[in-house]
């Protein structure tokens, strides 16, 4: 007799259940010994903050007219960025120094002389027509003086050594578009150049007038010059037609290229040419820009923070906390495996990227824990402790997905808006917070979920209360007991916060940003002293004399810079006495140099474009998954988190400089996060409770949600505390901003964001209101009714 068919469905339920727990069980296990072989292998890459590098000194010759404009220098400070990065160097530092020098600095290369060769050719590519093979009785002209003062033309010898007579320059670099480094062997090309124009005309012009020449007359062929120097002159093939040429716009470069070699050169035709001669003057080794002392003393309060949070946990959740502690700290070793598998620099900007995620992180194992207790306590007229602790599980799960997905979907978006668009430490953001936020939603939704499914039976399910999630807790049930009508007078709170933000903000006004040498320039100082000098004593004693803000790293043979904001002379000599005493000596000062500011018009621009461009893409997607009012008000509450932490950093008069932009994107993640989290609660809020006005519903998202925004925010200040108090150089500021801006990005949530949804919805009803499905009505011919 077989059993009965209630049986057969919790078997099969059963059987589906243990099958899922044991392919996550198993790709956990893979995912982290993966990650742990990479911890074991490979090695950090790390920025010049973390441990110096390579800088080299170029200076630009200077124009028969006299001396070099600031255009020019910023055009040659910008192709010269783009070579760096090129070459694979994240997080390079590149500045103008004095009228004609520009000062690159590249951490981890492992070859300087190659990159000085690529980095400092000018790489003028021009395409001429070739006239014929120069008379025997000419020379080679000198190098830098190829133009024939007669006739226009350049006599250069091509790859096998025959002088060739070449006319002007038909076409330049500039109508390029695109070179690429490939390998072809069915035609025996070889490793190559392909180039694509922006135009084919200029290409068919130039090829369709070779054709006119006989087969095998020098004529026939077309000379790529690069820097005065003949790369490849091909002949064009007998299939092309006279006055019609190769169209399409595409072409090869070939030589019996290496891979390196073309590699090399298509970057060095992408990325432009230098529009001045540039010569290496200096290239020596610099240390960290962020000393040890700090670096040490910021280990130390990140593994004190970490430890606060994880007890912190405990306290709150009990063996729920436990999991969650073991979770991020398997969290932790996969991200920070994945990001040494794919090469990523770690410097300040990278590891805000890496403090946001593990918030999100945190975030979302209590987002979990929280809708397991509602889970729980829903379920109190179940029968079977152990299936009400599994129900209370997956329906944790269950029910925070979405939240989750959605925050950590659009904190994604603009990461990779911020990898893509942006450069230098802005990219470096993008590229640990992506890494981050993919592994965090790994952590939660599989090494968490198996820990909890292997865990919570038992023992645990017979006595739910060492569970943590038996309860609802002493902050949800103090929630509860409020009024959810709050916003009924939703205007109030939209005055009151706009008459604050009026307040701090104006201090943008009064006082103005104290902007750091990243975006002002300054002084560049360099002394040498006799001894090796102590650089934790050397920015102590910048500190008493004025000038904590000062970027000091060392240098060869006991050398010691010092980069600040612009100086008078009279202050230049307090920093020079300064040197002395933390050297315990006199010291004799090598250089003092006035810099351009490292972030410069085309980087800052990228970063505003970038930045820009996520929040249009944030506001598509939550129209999209909420509704554009939703939308609409989280980036209203976004806006009012960033004035208030520009107008706090302007009263304060602290430094606003990359590590501040760090901050400032980190604080903008933790805002869109909160705001997503309550308004996924306000829709289903919406749909369970359809009768209710829309301000109550809000009201009720709020109150429901606090014990989650509360919880999260203790656990995140355990961490940035500790490095505000513990940890050392810029750090303390990073954590002081980012401290500040979340708790205000909360507060914004609550009087900005959600009372501007209220006030949309009462203009334009409809927020959040689930559509309703369209049915067909059984008595009709089909018609939708």
């Amino acid at each position: 007799m077989p059993p009965p068919r209630s049986t057969r469905s919790t078997r099969s339920t059963r059987s589906a259940e243990q099958r899922s727990l044991l392919l996550r069980g198993l790709l956990a296990l893979v995912v982290l010994l993966g990650a742990g072989t990479m911890l074991v292998t490979t090695e950090p890459r790390l920025g010049l903050d973390l441990q110096g590098g390579t800088q080299i000194t170029l200076e630009a010759e200077e124009t028969p007219g006299g001396t070099l404009d600031d255009e020019t220098m910023d055009q040659t400070l910008e192709v010269l960025r783009r070579r760096v990065d090129s070459l694979g160097v994240a997080e390079p530092n590149l500045v103008r120094s004095g009228s004609n020098r520009i000062v690159v600095e590249m951490p981890g290369v492992q070859d300087p002389e190659e990159a000085l060769e690529t980095i400092g050719r000018t790489a003028q590519l021009t395409i001429h027509p070739v006239v014929g093979l120069a008379p025997p009785e000419e020379s080679v002209p000198p190098e830098g003086d190829t133009e024939q003062e007669q006739t226009g033309e350049l006599v250069l010898p091509d790859e096998s050594g025959q002088r060739l007579q070449l006319a002007p320059a038909a076409m330049t670099g500039e109508a390029i578009n695109r070179a690429t480094a490939r390998l072809d062997g069915q035609q025996g090309l070889g490793w190559h150049v392909s180039l694509d124009f922006h135009d084919g005309r200029g290409w068919a012009d130039i090829t369709g007038q070779a054709a006119c020449a006989p087969n095998g007359d020098p004529a026939r062929r077309v000379a790529i010059v690069l820097d005065n120097e003949i790369i490849s002159a091909p002949q064009v093939t007998p299939d092309v037609r006279c006055n019609v040429g190769i169209t399409g716009g595409t072409t090869q470069i070939t030589g019996d290229f290496t891979e390196e070699e073309s590699n090399q050169l298509a970057l060095l035709i992408s990325d432009g040419a230098l529009p001045v001669q540039v010569e290496v003057v200096e290239q020596r080794t610099v240390g960290p820009t962020l000393g040890q002392d700090a670096i040490d003393a910021s280990v130390l309060a990140s593994i004190i923070g970490v430890a606060l949070t994880g007890l912190f946990l405990l306290v709150v959740y009990r063996m729920a906390g436990l999991i969650a502690t073991i979770a991020l700290a398997g969290y932790t070793a996969i991200a920070y495996g994945l990001m040494l598998a794919i090469g990523a620099t770690f410097t300040l900007p990278g590891l805000a990227g890496f403090v946001l995620a593990i918030g999100m992180a945190m975030d979302a194992n209590v987002l979990i824990y929280e809708r397991s207790r509602e889970e729980y306590a829903a379920a109190a007229g179940t029968k079977s402790p152990v299936r009400r602790m599994q129900n209370a599980v997956t329906g944790g799960f269950r029910g925070a997905l979405t939240a989750i997905a959605d925050s950590n979907i659009t904190t994604l978006l603009a990461a990779a808006l911020l990898f893509a668009l942006a450069a230098g430490p802005v990219r470096g953001f993008g590229v640990t917070l992506s890494v981050g936020v993919a592994v965090s939603m790994f952590s939660a939704f599989v090494l968490s979920r198996v820990l909890q499914q292997l865990t919570f039976r038992g023992v645990v399910a017979r006595k739910p209360a060492i569970s943590g999630i038996a309860s609802i807790g002493r902050v949800r049930q103090w929630f509860e007991r409020r009024s959810p009508d709050f916003y009924r007078r939703h205007r109030r709170w939209l005055v009151g916060s706009l008459v604050v933000l009026l307040v701090v903000g104006l201090g943008l006004a009064v006082r103005g940003l104290n902007l750091g040498v990243e975006y002002t320039g300054g002084r560049y100082l360099e002394y040498s002293s006799s001894e090796e000098v102590d650089l934790g004593d050397v920015r102590s004693e910048l500190a008493a004399a004025g000038f904590p803000d000062a970027q000091v790293s060392s240098t060869d043979d006991n050398g010691i810079s010092v980069r600040t904001v612009p100086l008078d002379e009279s202050e230049v000599g307090r920093i020079a006495d300064a040197v002395s005493t933390a050297a315990g000596g006199e010291v004799e000062q090598l250089r003092s140099d006035l810099i351009g500011p490292s972030m410069g018009n085309e980087l800052r621009n990228q970063a505003i474009l970038a930045f820009l461009l996520a929040v249009l893409v944030q506001v598509i997607y939550l129209s999209f998954r909420f509704d554009w009012r939703l939308a609409v008000a989280v980036m209203a509450g976004l806006a009012a988190d960033i004035l208030f932490l520009l107008g706090f950093f302007a009263w304060t008069g602290r430094l606003v400089d990359g590590v501040f932009i760090a901050s400032m994107l980190t604080v903008i993640g933790y805002s869109v996060n909160d705001s997503v989290v309550v308004f996924d609660r306000v829709r289903e809020l919406r749909a369970s409770h359809p009768k209710d006005p829309f301000f109550r519903v809000a009201g009720l998202a709020i109150l429901q949600t606090m014990p989650r925004t509360i919880n999260t925010g203790i656990g995140v200040f355990a961490v940035l505390g500790a490095l505000l108090f513990l940890g050392g150089g810029s750090l303390v500021d990073f954590a002081l901003a980012v401290i500040v801006g979340s708790f205000i990005g909360n507060v914004t949530t609550i009087t900005v964001a959600s009372p501007f949804a209220v006030l949309l919805d009462r203009k334009w009803p409809g927020a959040a209101r689930p559509k309703k499905k369209k049915r067909r009505d059984e008595n009709s011919t089909g018609a939708v009714v």
